[in-house]
């Protein structure tokens, strides 16, 4: 996989998608264990004479238990390989950065984009003669010639 500067760009919002997409992969599980749980249903239906009486009909609606349950596995190994790619992707971002050999860099770098922060919280940390500005250009700079 080729790193680029959009890639980078998201790499909060992937950490963010992941956290999503693994509670809709719970919610998707919550589902099936509920259908599992209900066991059956009951319904009444008029017939008979004159359709008149009642009756109670139960049961277990094994086609559309079963009919559900494979489209929530389906999408759960959906997300399933969502959350690889994400995971990969992310993976990916944090070994570039920790294997760039200059170390000003990859502070800015780690600073920048894995603990999120705006380039005037980062002249701050960083100390010394940094601005905003100034960590902002030789960022753009390391991207232009880099990536």
């Amino acid at each position: 996989m080729t790193l680029n500067k959009s890639i980078l760009k998201q790499y909060i919002d992937l950490k963010d998608e992941l956290k999503e997409v693994e509670g809709y992969i719970q919610k998707l599980q919550g589902q099936i264990q509920r259908i599992e749980d209900e066991r059956y249903v009951v319904d009444s239906v008029k017939g008979g004479s004159g359709g008149i009486q009642t009756f109670l009909v139960a049961g277990f609606p094994y086609p559309e238990y079963s009919r559900k349950k494979t489209r929530l596995y389906m999408r759960i190994e959906r997300q399933k390989r969502l959350v690889d790619e994400i995971d990969n992707t992310i993976n990916d971002v944090e070994e570039y950065i920790s294997n760039i050999q200059d170390s000003r860099m990859r502070r800015i770098l780690r600073h920048r984009y894995i603990e999120d922060m705006n380039w005037i919280k980062m002249a701050h940390v960083m100390g010394g003669k940094c601005t905003s500005e100034s960590l902002r250009k030789e960022h753009d700079r390391f991207l232009e010639k880099e990536i």
